[in-house]
């Protein structure tokens, strides 16, 4: 562990977390426990350090037709203080990575990386700036990132603003907040499924943060959370892991997220094969499924058809919020239909299965 990149939080949690190699970053994988932290996530609260996510800048004046060139949804939507989720397509369709865009101004964008790609994107900018007028900073190291998720996020964060956080809807944020004193931007965004916030402060004030959160939250049950429950939260919601269900070799149009590439743009990197799928279709589709036998879908296991390979699981697990063994999984558009029977292979041995909705589960 002692090579791995730590966040500035690292002292806060290295004793009470059960720490874990992820993508270089020793992380907490679970503090109280996973199935724990889940249910505190969709009944109450939980707070996260995501301080290994990667921050990248781009300003100048082609900052707006920069990002409209390689961003698949379109950035000239964006008003002051929106945000907005989309892909860096390659040439093949295939994801370079997913991200969030925030709008700082017409000349300034703010842009929220994975940790795993955060060098793979700032090159991919750095590749492409041709002669866009633009300038391309890495913020990573010195921005500190808290995720505080769930129905008492608003209740628990409002006790240390004066800001009306009410007035800040979804996917959009405000950039100078003070949270107990210390300046933060503060977007309605999250992983979860949930309602909850993404708090972006500078380093320094990262420990003094995460703890003004724990003390406010007491009252409401928040607990600290890891990547254990993160990721079988996400999987609840649908919402798609780089690595799992988005890949260079999975495009969003075979994810089922087209609706975060947009057209009508006249031209970004990947429009012209995204487009083809899209008015084609494609081999391939992105599917829920549950296990109708005793089992646990893992990553890359399997998924059988008629007696032949159709596609293998990209995420599984038994879900802590439906007591069931579910997944996603991508395989052969011909057998994607709703209550198409399939079978999963786990260790050798062939579990029944049947095609469901994605959605898991919905936000009440």
């Amino acid at each position: 562990m002692d090579d791995l990149k730590r966040t500035p939080l690292y002292s806060v949690y290295k004793d009470e977390g059960k720490i874990v190699d992820f993508a270089g970053w020793a992380l907490p994988l679970q503090f109280a426990g996973i199935t724990q932290e889940h249910k505190a996530v969709r009944e109450k609260a939980g707070l996260f350090d995501v301080s290994h996510m990667g921050e990248l800048e781009v300003k100048g004046k082609g900052a707006e037709a920069f990002l409209q060139y390689l961003f698949t949804n379109d950035v000239s939507s964006m008003k002051q203080g929106d945000a907005i989720y989309g892909f860096f397509c390659m040439p093949t369709g295939g994801v370079v990575d997913d991200l969030l865009i925030y709008k700082f101004s017409d000349t300034h964008y703010f842009l929220v990386v994975n940790a795993a790609n955060t060098a793979k994107d700032r090159e991919w900018l750095i590749q492409h700036q041709g002669e866009y007028d633009v300038e391309i900073i890495d913020s990573s190291s010195s921005i500190v990132q808290l995720a505080l998720q769930g129905p008492k996020a608003e209740s628990i964060l409002q006790t240390l603003t004066e800001e009306n956080l009410s007035e800040i809807s979804f996917f959009t944020f405000r950039r100078s907040i003070q949270i107990q004193g210390i300046p933060c931007i503060v977007s309605r965004t999250g992983y979860t499924g949930e309602d909850g916030f993404e708090i972006f402060t500078d380093a320094q004030f990262g420990i003094s943060l995460w703890n003004a959160l724990m003390e406010a939250g007491k009252p409401e049950g928040l607990q600290p959370a890891g990547l254990g429950c993160r990721d079988t939260l996400r999987f609840e919601a649908a919402l798609p892991l780089y690595g799992h269900e988005l890949s260079d070799e999975i495009t969003p149009i075979e994810a089922g997220l087209g609706m975060f590439v947009k057209f009508h743009k006249p031209s970004f990197i990947g429009k012209d094969i995204l487009y083809r799928q899209k008015m084609q279709g494609v081999e391939r589709k992105l599917v829920g499924f549950e296990l109708l036998e005793k089992g646990i879908p893992r990553q890359g296991y399997r998924i059988e058809g008629d007696g032949e390979d159709i596609g293998m699981v990209t995420t599984g697990y038994l879900s802590p919020t439906l007591k069931k063994p579910i997944g996603l999984a991508l395989i052969k558009q011909e057998y994607s239909a709703m209550g198409t029977e399939i079978q999963v292979v786990i260790r050798n041995k062939r579990v029944k299965g049947v095609i469901r909705s994605k959605k898991f589960y919905r936000h009440q």
